[in-house]
C-alpha cells in the first residue's frame, strides 16, 4: 500500500508564498513521475507541476515562473514552491505520483491540502 502525506498548505496574502510538501510512504518499487494538481471550487482538477524520474519538469503555463517543482528522491518526496501567490491560485492542491507498488505501475493520490490566497 502505498501513501501520500501532503503538508504545508494554509492561508497566503496575494503576493506571498508557500511551500507544499509530499512525502511517499509503503511498498513503492520505482517512481515513474510525481507532480501537483489543483482543484478549485466548481473547476476540474487540473495539472499544475510535473518532475518525471530523469528530472525533467513541466508546469501549466498559469504559473511558469511563480511555482517550482522539486524533490528529494532518497525520501520519496515532492516539493511545490508557490512564489508571487494570487488569489486564482486558491484550490485544493493533490500530491499525484506514478509509480510501481505490490500492485503493478498505477497512480496514487494524496488526500489534498486547501491552499487559499486572500487579503
Amino acid at each position: 500500500q502505498v501513501q501520500l502525506v501532503e503538508s504545508g498548505g494554509g492561508l497566503a496574502q496575494p503576493g506571498g508564498s508557500l511551500r507544499l510538501s509530499c512525502a511517499a510512504s509503503g511498498s513503492i518499487f520505482s517512481i515513474s513521475a510525481m507532480a501537483w494538481y489543483r482543484q478549485a471550487p466548481g473547476k476540474q482538477r487540473e495539472l499544475v507541476a510535473r518532475i518525471i524520474s530523469s528530472g525533467s519538469t513541466n508546469y501549466a503555463d498559469s504559473v511558469k515562473g511563480r511555482f517550482t517543482i522539486s524533490r528529494d528522491s532518497a525520501n520519496n518526496t515532492v516539493f511545490l514552491q508557490m512564489n508571487s501567490l494570487k488569489p486564482e491560485d486558491t484550490a485544493v492542491y493533490y500530491c499525484n505520483l506514478d509509480g510501481r507498488g505490490t500492485a503493478g505501475w498505477r497512480g496514487y493520490w494524496g488526500q489534498g491540502t486547501q491552499v487559499t490566497v486572500s487579503s
